[in-house]
């Protein structure tokens, strides 16, 4: 990682230019880093963000400078295929900004990462990933909406379908996985188990809503967690780690017709190998969860009036504020598992 002077271009038709007040450091820009989502270097890492629009483009009206806003990675497109069928959550088409940040020196073209760069005074996006919320929310914990508490959320809400009285186990308890205790717990889950190799991550499950804990470096979780839900195993399983293992735990630690959730971000070498007879005796729903399923326009602001009602502690998921240069050091912190989110303020 390097600090470099960019050039943000002035916005275009349909874009907007955003003065960022808060990124959080998710493990998706150490992915970019690691060269593991692809190789169009140079990045500008920082997705989860929050800021105030300070210019838009020709036919932007959804939004206006001045406007605090949440920024997102599914502009929805409104013409495809997914969106045409009145399922705009699946948009099959989000669009991004059209021209280029570049580097100062020398002119090279940056490639935002998921489409928003925001490690970075300003940004340029396209208007359709700008979702004005109430400005009374501090941009430290409205940026975190932008990527992995939305992801959490929108597991066991949207995703998962998990309802009330279900029971709920989710399998890696990180920020995502934390944040689908979260809306386990806001949908009305009566049974919520919490399934790590961290003792550490294991007690901040629970502040989170989690109702049991299952170490898994210590005991077989597929057998603890059907302990737990009267031999039956879980109404919904969330798997937030991304690994074959955790996958195939989750898959047989559901009940006969539960749904598993895969929502952790799997690396291109990974393989799942799963007897068929138990894919089809098993029955249920195997389900992959982009972005919690989620439709900004109508979840950001939902979500942050909650936080504001008191009823969700998004602030929660902020383990430490820090500067643009430290962001390094935040990668290093989140491999250690010392931390939830780091957020740069700006």
């Amino acid at each position: 990682m390097r600090v470099e002077t960019i050039v943000v271009p002035d916005p275009g038709p349909g874009e907007a230019l955003v003065k960022v007040q808060a990124c959080g450091v998710c493990h998706t820009d150490l992915h970019y880093k690691q060269g593991g989502i692809n190789d169009d270097f140079p990045f500008l890492l920082g997705h989860e963000a929050a800021g105030v629009v300070e210019a838009v483009g020709e036919g932007v009206t959804e939004i206006a400078p001045g406007d605090f806003v949440i920024l997102n990675w599914r502009a929805v497109c409104g013409q495809c295929r997914a969106c045409l069928r009145g399922r705009p959550q699946y948009c099959f088409a989000t669009h991004n900004a059209r021209q280029k940040m570049t580097l100062a020196d020398g002119g090279r073209e940056l490639t935002p990462a998921l489409g928003i760069g925001a490690f970075a005074e300003k940004t340029l996006v396209a208007a359709g990933q700008c979702t004005k919320v109430d400005p009374a929310v501090s941009p430290a914990v409205a940026g975190l909406l932008g990527c992995g508490v939305m992801a959490g959320i929108g597991a066991a809400i949207n995703t998962g379908g998990v309802g009330r009285g279900d029971s709920v186990a989710v399998i890696g308890c990180g920020g995502v996985g934390d944040a689908a205790i979260v809306g386990a717990r806001l949908a009305g889950a009566a049974r919520i188990i919490a399934v790590d190799i961290d003792g550490r991550k294991l007690e901040k499950a629970r502040e989170m809503g989690a109702t049991h804990t299952v170490n898994s470096r210590e005991t077989d979780p597929v057998a603890a967690v059907r302990e737990l839900t009267g031999g039956f195993g879980a109404d919904v399983v969330i798997e937030a780690v991304g690994r074959p293992e955790t996958y195939e735990q989750a898959f047989y630690a559901r009940d006969l017709a539960g749904t598993v959730v895969l929502v952790g971000v799997p690396t291109p070498e990974m393989k799942l190998e799963l007897p068929l007879l138990d894919v089809f005796g098993r029955g249920g729903a195997l389900k992959s969860s982009w972005y919690g399923d989620c439709l900004p326009s109508r979840d950001f602001p939902m979500l942050v009036d909650l936080h504001l009602q008191g009823r969700i502690d998004l602030g929660a998921f902020v383990t430490e504020t820090i500067g643009l240069d430290d962001v390094e050091k935040a990668f290093a912190r989140m491999h250690e598992g010392d931390v939830l989110r780091s957020v740069v303020l700006l």
